[in-house]
């Protein structure tokens, strides 16, 4: 069996969409993080370009970006941006939830990476908490506590499903079903 890889499809997709980005507005609060950006695949090459142009404007005419190459299948050790190469290194110290973003004029950026499979209700939890002035979390706490509030709307949605599929049996306090129908069964009352 032979199997075709469309590898054009992301690039294809990064560079006709803009990117998504949630920066920390300017203020004299220091913060861990100046931002987050959700790319819309794993892509380096493709995912890049629409980032360095769309952080042109308000930082400047980024030269260089690290990765932890956890998160990235492919390194490339440069991309092209505007015809010009963006040059990309890697650290496996760093954070795998953070890229860091440099210009030889204006300074050093690090964002949140949010993984492109991300439901769009959590990203959007992200980008607003990476933005907040000062914080002082991290990347990979940000990602632990989104991680956690996921587990947490997961086993509501599931507690509510099952309440639901016992036609809203009655419950124990420790939300085991009591084998009991919360309305009387006809004939012979309760069960």
């Amino acid at each position: 069996m032979t199997t075709t890889l469309d590898r054009t499809a992301p690039r294809d997709l990064a560079a006709e969409l803009p990117a998504r980005l949630s920066l920390t507005p300017k203020t004299t609060l220091a913060g861990q993080l100046d931002g987050a950006w959700w790319p819309y695949s794993r892509d380096l090459e493709a995912e890049l370009p629409p980032l360095a142009a769309a952080l042109e404007e308000p930082w400047g005419r980024i030269t260089r970006v690290t990765v932890n190459p956890t998160r990235w299948p492919v390194v490339p050790h440069t991309v092209a941006v505007d015809g010009r190469k963006l040059h990309v290194g890697w650290f496996t110290e760093q954070d795998p939830d953070k890229l860091i973003l440099l210009s030889y004029t204006v300074g050093r950026w690090d964002l949140l990476v949010i993984p492109p499979e991300t439901a769009p209700t959590a990203a959007a939890r992200l980008m607003a908490a990476a933005a907040i002035p000062g914080s002082v979390f991290t990347a990979g706490v940000l990602m632990t506590n989104e991680a956690a509030i996921g587990r947490g709307i997961r086993d509501a949605v599931r507690r509510e499903a099952a309440w639901e599929d016992e036609g809203g049996a009655c419950m124990s306090p420790f939300g085991n079903p009591m084998r009991r129908s919360a309305l009387p069964l006809p004939g012979n009352g309760w069960r």
